[in-house]
């Protein structure tokens, strides 16, 4: 499954919306720096999804806000 996200670093909470186009809008509470935001996405997608984080892969937007993610069966 290809998921659109938008990304929020340095929210207050961790959140996770769902938009009327079938994106996602994360707010994330870690900084982008070091990849630490990344990560944080992948774990918050995992426990949305109830997938492991290894299977969820970020196809493009590695360093932009707007990602394309894969989420593995």
């Amino acid at each position: 499954m290809i998921i659109n996200v938008k990304v929020k670093p340095n929210s207050k909470k961790k959140e996770i919306k769902k938009n009327l186009d079938g994106s996602l809008t994360l707010s994330l509470t870690s900084a982008p720096r070091r990849g630490k935001a990344n990560l944080e996405l992948i774990k918050l997608l995992g426990r949305y999804f109830k997938v492991s984080s290894s299977k969820i892969k970020i196809k493009r937007g590695l360093s932009s806000r707007k990602k394309v993610v894969e989420v593995l069966d």
